[in-house]
Parts: structure tokens; sequence; C-alpha cells
């Protein structure tokens, strides 16, 4: 069965593979970019990349009325759970997470990270979720270029999801060099249009990746899929 892949603007994900429903870092509500609001999204796993607003967004709302899981650092869930959510996991670091979809490991980001009240949000990540049918997915989170992508990359990556906004992350010219260390099939772009410090050009961005890489660069409208 195919999985689908929806960009919710920002760094927002929605993927569906025909038995649950996962969001990545559903910044939904004042998200210029989101093409739906909050409420008519349904989850069974959130995972949080991050502790700021723009990647926690509305997965405490999201979270409370679909009874979904949320998966995040233990300083992340541990903060949504005092915020009334039921179900979390807090995975740190290194290790991975098994769930009912496949699982979840947390990889390092080079970033900054608060909760959405100032506190103390551990250390930022990246996730390579590994769905049951075998599709491994790299969400990169907020980061700048980092020589262990590499290492990320010896997993076999088949779908990368990296930021090009430069400015709080990397940049076009960083993203394409961790591309070639992360070697995946496909790669998503992130992080980039929703404010002016992050305004890029994505068909730039995609032109960079075909004569640079072997991968093949898709980029999506917010709102917009594509069937793995």
């Amino acid at each position: 069965m195919a999985t689908k892949i929806t960009w919710l603007g920002h760094s927002g994900f929605k993927i569906e593979t025909g038995t649950h429903t996962l969001l990545i870092d559903p910044f939904i509500s004042g998200n210029p970019l989101a093409p739906m609001r909050a409420d008519e999204l349904h989850a069974d796993f959130i995972l949080l990349t991050h502790g700021h607003g723009d990647h926690v967004g509305d997965t405490v709302s999201i979270a409370k009325r679909s009874n979904a899981t949320v998966i995040g650092n233990f300083e992340v869930a541990n903060w949504i759970g005092k915020q009334g959510v039921k179900n979390i996991s807090s995975p740190n670091t290194g290790g991975t997470g098994k769930y009912d979809f496949g699982t979840v490991k947390l990889t390092i980001a080079f970033h900054s990270s608060s909760m959405p009240d100032g506190s103390y949000g551990g250390q930022p990540n990246g996730m390579i979720i590994t769905l049951n049918n075998d599709l491994r997915i790299y969400h990169a989170g907020d980061t700048a270029l980092f020589s262990d992508m590499q290492l990320i990359g010896e997993f076999g990556i088949d779908v990368a999801m990296l930021p090009i906004g430069d400015f709080f992350t990397m940049g076009l010219e960083e993203c394409v060099r961790a591309v070639r260390l992360v070697r995946p099939r496909y790669v998503m772009p992130t992080h980039y249009n929703t404010f002016p410090p992050i305004v890029q050009d994505a068909a730039d961005w995609a032109n960079m990746v075909t004569r640079r890489t072997e991968a093949a660069a898709i980029v999506l409208d917010p709102g917009g899929s594509h069937d793995f």
C-alpha cells in the first residue's frame, strides 16, 4: 500500500500509511501557509522535533481531540503531558521507539530548543521514521549542516525532509551538501517561505539538487501530496 505524504507548510507533514496517520511538527494556527485549520486534522501519532512554537504548534489540541500519542524527546514529551495530553512517548537522542506504525529514532540536530512558555526543551532532534512497509523517512528538524549526516545516510533513507530557509537553519547551498551526505532517493524542502527571513526559491533549490546530487527533488505546494 502506498504511503501518502502531505506538506502542511513550514516543517509540518502528514504521513498516511493506510492504517495510521502521523503528523510531524503540526504548526497550523498562525502559519500563513497552512492549507487547512487545525481542527480539520486527525492523527494517531504526532512527532515533534523540538520545542519551538512553530513546531509544537497545535499539537496539544489535536492530540486531545484525536487521542493521539505524542512522540518527542524527554523534555518535550513531558511538557506536552503537563498540558493534559494523556498519551506521550519520550525517547531521547540516539534512542529508538517502537510503535504500531513502525519505529522512530531520534538523531542530533544543531539548533536550539525551548517550549512555548520559555521552559527548557532539551536538545533539538531530527527523526528517522521507519514504517512497517519499510519506507524510511528522515525529517532533519531545524538544523545546520553537520558532517554526521553521512552516518544518517547509512541507514538507507528513502525520503529526506530538509530545511532550506537559511537564517534559522541551513540554506540552499548547505542543504544540497546535506543531500550529498544523506543520499536519499527523494528529498523534500522544509522550513521556508513562511516568514520574510526564510523566503527561498524552491525551484532554484530543486535545480541545484538535480544537477549536483542523485536524489529526486519533490517540491509541494502547501496541502500538496505525493505517494511513495
